[in-house]
């Protein structure tokens, strides 16, 4: 059974289909289709990508305490920076369709890789908190820009493939996000115990991932060259961010289950990343060790954000995938309540097995959508009203904790908001489209 069971109209086929599934669909290759370097330039690209989506923040959670110490930040204000991520990925994930259609969906996501780049680069160097803020926005603005397109490349290049490649880069992601989370605390210790250099070191990573995608800004040239096509009674281009087809999403009931379930684990994702390793810290586990921990929880991703978008992709309802891991969730944060440090590495697992609630996210943005105008829209919306709903919940955490002076109020808070995510992942799973609500 092929991964993707939906397939694109012919109207908006992508650059990069198959000569195959071109014939199927009864659409003659377009001039200027991707060869096979492009694609596999493409993967080299989503791959370098994907490991730079996170380190910038898994590598402040592991050393949030020396960096709040350093800044001088009370726990509301560290609160606030574990905010920051879903905030900017609201605001800036948006305009990702805008700046797609105009710029080629290529061009964009080298941007957000140099963006991510200078970012890291520059945060260390600041002497304040504001600094330290504006500096993190900016490698958060990469990644929100390149969150909302990971997607919309895959239908564009591998519509025929969504759930491997959707696989492929969310693997990627993890392992990104684990190492980062086990590395960091090491790396700062060998680099004489000094924070900074122990957050800039990925600013490397990141320089990295920019290479793939400077040859890949000509396919977009072409792109946005390549004239209107008549096919039918239908107008089209083979545009990688046509929207012009594209379903209004605000008024489907799909759309907005995906972005509240899309919110939801986010929040959740968060929280652990922010917060995990200083929870563990607290009931006295070691600090590289609560930063492994992390890493673990972080680490199931790899295998499992492989083996859940192409389960997804093979079942017409991927409700009972999103109940299974909001009860792994509920299981993890019911044993860091209980026994935070007796059943540590249980609990890490838990909560990392939870967590693959994001790949299935993102594959459940391919499938809810047959066109790749369709998906672009519903990517940035579902990603952007996912990341505003997740936003307090970092800095409601950091409050809590603050206050009450335990984690008992903030771990409930987890653990309850599993049981809505449940319920409206379950809602967003159901086997139909934007288009037909629409």
């Amino acid at each position: 059974m092929p991964d993707e069971p939906k397939t694109l109209d012919p109207a908006v086929r992508p650059a990069g289909i198959t000569a195959r599934a071109a014939a199927a669909a009864g659409d003659p290759p377009a001039p200027g289709r991707a060869h096979r370097w492009t694609l596999g330039l493409v993967i080299v690209g989503l791959v370098l990508a994907a490991l730079n989506l996170r380190p910038a923040i898994t590598s402040l959670g592991a050393l949030l305490e020396e960096v709040s110490a350093g800044l001088h930040m009370s726990g509301t204000v560290a609160g606030v920076l574990t905010s920051v991520p879903p905030l900017c990925f609201a605001v800036f994930g948006i305009t990702a369709p805008r700046l797609a259609r105009r710029f080629g969906p290529a061009a964009v996501v080298c941007a957000g890789m140099a963006a991510i780049f200078v970012g890291l680069a520059v945060r260390p160097f600041a002497t304040g908190t504001a600094g330290f803020l504006a500096a993190s926005a900016l490698a958060l603005m990469g990644i929100a820009l390149s969150n909302v397109l990971m997607p919309v490349i895959v239908k564009r290049y591998f519509p025929d493939r969504v759930g491997t490649m959707t696989g492929l880069y969310s693997m990627a992601l993890a392992l990104g996000t684990s190492v980062a989370a086990a590395a960091t605390v090491p790396m700062t210790e060998a680099l004489g115990g000094d924070w900074r250099l122990g957050l800039g070191v990925w600013a490397v990573v990141a320089a990295l991932a920019v290479l793939p995608w400077i040859p890949l800004l000509r396919d977009g040239d072409r792109d946005r060259a390549r004239p209107t096509r008549r096919t039918g009674n239908a107008t089209a281009t083979a545009a990688p961010a046509d929207t012009t087809a594209a379903p209004r999403v605000t008024r489907s009931r799909t759309a907005w289950a995906l972005g509240c379930f899309f919110g939801l684990q986010a929040t959740g994702a968060y929280i652990t990343m922010g917060w995990m390793p200083q929870i563990f810290r607290d009931a006295g586990v070691p600090a590289s060790t609560a930063g492994v921990l992390l890493a673990v929880t972080m680490v199931m991703g790899v295998p499992l954000a492989f083996v859940i978008p192409r389960l997804a992709t093979r079942m017409k309802n991927q409700g009972p995938i999103v109940v299974a891991l909001g009860l792994c969730g509920l299981g993890g944060y019911t044993g860091l309540f209980l026994a935070p440090a007796a059943g540590a590495w249980v609990w890490a697992v838990l909560l990392g097995v939870s967590n693959c609630a994001f790949p299935l996210a993102l594959t459940m943005i391919g499938m809810r959508s047959r066109t790749g105008a369709g998906v672009v829209r519903l990517s940035a919306f579902a990603q952007s009203v996912g990341y505003l709903i997740s936003i307090p919940g970092p800095l409601l955490v950091g409050v809590l904790y603050q206050h009450s002076g335990g984690w008992g109020l903030p771990i409930a808070l987890m653990g309850g908001l599993m049981i809505p995510q449940m319920i409206v992942g379950s809602l967003a799973g159901r086997d139909r489209t934007v288009e037909d609500e629409c």
